[in-house]
């Protein structure tokens, strides 16, 4: 009995410090740079450290400001949602980015994340504005 406690206990310790992402909980959920209540699925965006402390964004641009600070290679994730399925989390590094003024987000950069690039290409068409992949999307807030 007493190594199936020390077993669980050592186990627990280890899935406890895992990163993970967190559901975020749109309409309570506050914004960890801008501080406002993150109510916006589509530009939705989160960042996990090595340790698994998380944070939660309303906006991308958000997020990009954030990184700013803190050190990117601190992140054990890097989140965003997919403009088009704004139901899961997407690694960031792998998303195409759009920014233009006719696809507004919360906080004004017109910045959404799209998983494919071939959807993105089709919205820019749409919307106009710049694509990038997440370097070049790095350098327009550096």
């Amino acid at each position: 009995m007493k190594n199936w406690i020390l077993i669980t206990l050592i186990f627990g310790l280890f899935t406890a410090c895992t990163p993970a992402a967190e559901p975020v909980i749109f309409g309570e959920d506050m914004c960890a740079h801008c501080k406002m209540t993150i109510v916006d699925e589509p530009f939705a965006a989160e960042l996990v450290t090595q340790k698994g402390k998380v944070f939660k964004f309303d906006a991308i641009e958000c997020m990009m400001q954030f990184l700013q600070k803190k050190q990117s290679d601190n992140m054990a994730l890097m989140l965003v949602r997919d403009y088009e399925n704004p139901k899961e989390w997407q690694d960031a590094t792998q998303c195409n980015y759009l920014i233009s003024k006719e696809l507004p987000s919360p906080m004004g950069a017109g910045l959404s994340a799209w998983l494919f690039k071939e959807n993105a290409t089709a919205m820019q068409a749409q919307k106009g504005g710049e694509l990038y992949d997440w370097a070049g999307l790095k350098q327009q807030f550096q």
